[in-house]
This record gives C-alpha cells, sequence and structure tokens, in this order.
C-alpha cells in the first residue's frame, strides 16, 4: 500500500493489518504510530507516511508510547521479496550491521557500502546504520522492561558502541531517558524484570499480525524434533517447543508457548510467548530473528489467504484454517542436512558429533553439528557433499542468501534430488513461492505455493 490516501484510511479505520507495513507520524504531537494505534485519528494535513520506524526516527519523531511501533511484527515484504533491499533487510534483523558495520553487510550482498546505502535511503527512507539503530532502540526497551540487567549491560547488549550513545538513542525514539523506560513498563514485565536474566531466561511476546494457526506449526516441529537439540512437551493446545540456539556470540535455549488459534475477530493479531536463555545478552537480536523465521511470524496472512482462498481447490482449507504458516528454520544450514537425512540420521549425527552444551537443560544436551565438522568427520556421498559445500560456501543459505543461487547451487550438490532441494528452499530460506517436482501445482497459487502446500498437508491431502 503505498499510496497516501489509501493509507490514510486505513490509519482512520486502524486497519491492523497493515501494522509494519508502513508508519505514520504527527506534526503536531512529534510522535509515530502504527495504522492500528488507538489514539485520535488526527488531522490528514498533520500526517507523514514512512516505510520504516527508522524513517520516522531519522525525522526527528518519537515512537508513540499507546501504540508502541516498533513492536510490531516486521513487514512481510522482506521476506517474500528476494532482491537487495529484501535481503539486506533479513541481514539487518539478524544482526549483521551490529557485529560487521555496514562493509560487512555490503560484502554479503555483494555491492558496494555506497550502494547498499543509496538503495535503502532511496526505497526506505533510510540507510542500514539508521535501520540498526531502530533495532537496536527495540532491543534495548526489551531488555529494560524484561529483565533485571544493569543499564550499562543493557547499552552493551543491544548493540550500541557506548553507554552514551545508548542514553542519546533512547532519549530520542522514546522521549525519556533508560531508567524513566524501565519504570514505565507493564506491570507484568516489571514482575518478569525482578527475576529475569540472561542466565535464567528473558521473557518475549513474539509478535504477529492476523490469524496464526499454531496447532500444525507444533505438530510440525514435534514430528521433526531431533533429541538432544529439541523437544516438545505438553498437550496439543498448550505445549512448549524448546531447542537449542548457536548464536555469534554464545549459545541459547529458546522455548516458545503453543496459544490456540489467535488473531481473528474484532483485533487482528496477537503473539506467541517465549523465553530465550543465553549466554551472552549481545545475542538476544539475532535469537529472536531466528524465532521469527521459524515459526514464520512476519507473514502476511491476509495476502496468502485472500490470494489462496480464491481457488476453488483450496477455498475451504483456507476458510478451515486462517492464517497457516509456512515454517522456516532457526538454523539454515541445520535444516539443510537434517532435510536430507531425516530425523534418526540427525539424531546419529548430534550424539557422535554434536557440541555438548557447558550448562545442559534437561533433554537439551548439544547443538546441531557444524558442517564444516560434518564435512571433515563423514565426507562421502551426498551428505558429505552438501556440508562441504555449505562449510566452504558453495552453498549459502542464510538470511541474505541470493534464493536463485543457492537454488542453482544446489542443484550442483551430487545426489541432491529435487524434493530435497525443494524443502530446502522452503525452509532454510524461507521462500513462499515453492512447489515440489511433478504436475498439480497451479500458477494461480503464485506467488503463494508454499503456503498452498501447507494447506493440503494440514488437510491430510499430501504427504
Amino acid at each position: 500500500m503505498k499510496d497516501e490516501d489509501s493509507r490514510y484510511e486505513a490509519v482512520r479505520s486502524r486497519d491492523a493489518r497493515f501494522d509494519g507495513a508502513f508508519f505514520f507520524a504527527v506534526a503536531t504531537t512529534g510522535v509515530y504510530c502504527r495504522p492500528s494505534c488507538p489514539a485520535v485519528t488526527p488531522k490528514r494535513h498533520n500526517m507523514r507516511f514512512f516505510e520504516t520506524a527508522a524513517a520516522a526516527q531519522g525525522s526527528g519523531f518519537r515512537a508513540c508510547r499507546r501504540c508502541r511501533p516498533d513492536a510490531v511484527p516486521g513487514s512481510a515484504e522482506w521476506n517474500v521479496r528476494a532482491d537487495v533491499v529484501g535481503r539486506a533487510m533479513r541481514l539487518i534483523a539478524d544482526g549483521v550491521v551490529d557485529r560487521e558495520g555496514v562493509a560487512g553487510l555490503a560484502a554479503r550482498l555483494g555491492y558496494s557500502a555506497r550502494q547498499v546505502q543509496r538503495q535503502l535511503t532511496g526505497e526506505l527512507g533510510a540507510g542500514p546504520v539508521a535501520l540498526a539503530r531502530a533495532q537496536r532502540a527495540h532491543a534495548a526497551r526489551v531488555l529494560l522492561q524484561t529483565t533485571g540487567l544493569p543499564v550499562t549491560e543493557i547499552a552493551f547488549a543491544a548493540g550500541f558502541a557506548s553507554v552514551r550513545q545508548f542514553n542519546d538513542t533512547v532519549r530520542a525514539v522514546y522521549a525519556t531517558t533508560p531508567s524513566g523506560l524501565r519504570a514505565a513498563a507493564p506491570r507484568r514485565g516489571r514482575a518478569a524484570a525482578r527475576t529475569a536474566t540472561p542466565s535464567a531466561g528473558i521473557p518475549l511476546r513474539l509478535a504477529h499480525r492476523g490469524p496464526y494457526q499454531a496447532g500444525p506449526v507444533f505438530d510440525l516441529l514435534e514430528r521433526e524434533a531431533v533429541p538432544g537439540v529439541e523437544d516438545v512437551s505438553g498437550a496439543p493446545g498448550t505445549r512448549t517447543y524448546r531447542r537449542t540456539l548457536r548464536l555469534p556470540h554464545g549459545t541459547g535455549i529458546a522455548a516458545v508457548d503453543e496459544r490456540p488459534h489467535t488473531g481473528s475477530g474484532a483485533h487482528p493479531g496477537g503473539w506467541l510467548d517465549a523465553r530465550v536463555h543465553l549466554t551472552d545478552p549481545r545475542d538476544l537480536t539475532t535469537a529472536v530473528q531466528r524465532l521469527r523465521r521459524l515459526f514464520d511470524l512476519d507473514a502476511d496472512p491476509y495476502a496468502v489467504d485472500e490470494r489462496l482462498g480464491a481457488d476453488a481447490r483450496l477455498a475451504p482449507l483456507v476458510a478451515a484454517r486462517p492464517g497457516l504458516r509456512s515454517p522456516g528454520a532457526a538454523d539454515p544450514d541445520e535444516l539443510a542436512v537434517r532435510a536430507l537425512v531425516g530425523r534418526d540420521e540427525a539424531a546419529r549425527l548430534v550424539r557422535r558429533y554434536g557440541k555438548r552444551l557447558d550448562a545442559p537443560c534437561g533433554t537439551l544436551t548439544h547443538l546441531f553439528p557444524e558442517a564444516a565438522v560434518l564435512a571433515e568427520a563423514e565426507p562421502d556421498g551426498t551428505p558429505g557433499a552438501l556440508t562441504a559445500a555449505l562449510a566452504d560456501g558453495a552453498v549459502r543459505l542464510g538470511p541474505g542468501a541470493d534464493r536463485d543461487e543457492a537454488r542453482g547451487a544446489l542443484a550442483a550438490v551430487p545426489g541432491l534430488d529435487a524434493r530435497t532441494i525443494a524443502e530446502i528452499r522452503t525452509r532454510a530460506l524461507g521462500d513462499p513461492d515453492v512447489a515440489p517436482p511433478g504436475p498439480g501445482v497451479p500458477d494461480t497459487w503464485r506467488p503463494w505455493r508454499s503456503y498452498a502446500l501447507n494447506h493440503l498437508r494440514a488437510a491430510g491431502e499430501l504427504e
């Protein structure tokens, strides 16, 4: 939705479908909001529209304290798009700019830093530094309001280079001090913060837009769970999924709770409750983004359901399961290996080559072995060829991967069949428009064929 008149109508109707797709700011108050903000709709001539929260912040607006626009799900556009801007946004969300700077981001994209700056600024109104700054501000708010960490530790955990930079950013974005932001935490957050630390676990609400069918996602994760790395406990409807995470600065354990079908009715949207245990709090942003990709929380179910619901075969399935997601992967390389070898063989690889956690947590004892370790230990056959390609970079599946290049590189791995490649593209690359080989998948399901196939699987019409 690019037309400003249409955006104004979305704001006037408080349409939560567009939360995260764009932001609006009010010249008379100096704040920016999400489209569904419950405040009185401002006059049209006082409003400005922005593609990103970072662009609004860069123009001098601060986040609305009522609707918390920084907490909305990310734009679904970045998951769908395979161009440089989409890839850049996925990498920034994964924390690459904080860890490697703009030069590192540009190198991963295969462009110069100046080209990346120009493309992001031209389309989104903010460059990579501003986009990363907005993300750091959000991470800081989460840590301030949900943990008991000292403010100085939070500054560096959120990715800031100095306490002064942290203080200045919090004031600019939230119009208050870090201590003021902590004091303004909701009662639930203040209670959790008394005991929440990176080692004890940071409580989070992973927001999503529109309806969310948690049951099929947890069903899949339960079927696939590899002992030592993952577990699923509880009865359907109240299950908890846990897994280990290999992160840039350390390791983590994440737990995500299943919630009944959410997001329908007059108040679309909702969240999944999660808790993340980290050995290094600097990994919070990366851990959250990996969970969001795994649970497909940034999808736009309205666009998917509208398209697929127009198909005679799929219409009753979409009506039965509005908001069905296409799960991704917390670790793309791990997913690729598991897609090839299967659950039982993956469990053997974990037992033999997985790195044991310094502090195991119940049944979670290991990290899935790195591709380089597997390539050296078992170099033969298709698994050896795949892990070698992952280890040397011939196959790149990270959040900034070029999907067309990855598809070609996967096809070049000896013995890797088309069906496995399709699964890797769907899950590891988060490609929303993948069809398995063979007939029966019409082009009218584009660009959401991955979601269409999930509807068929959920209905028992496809294995």
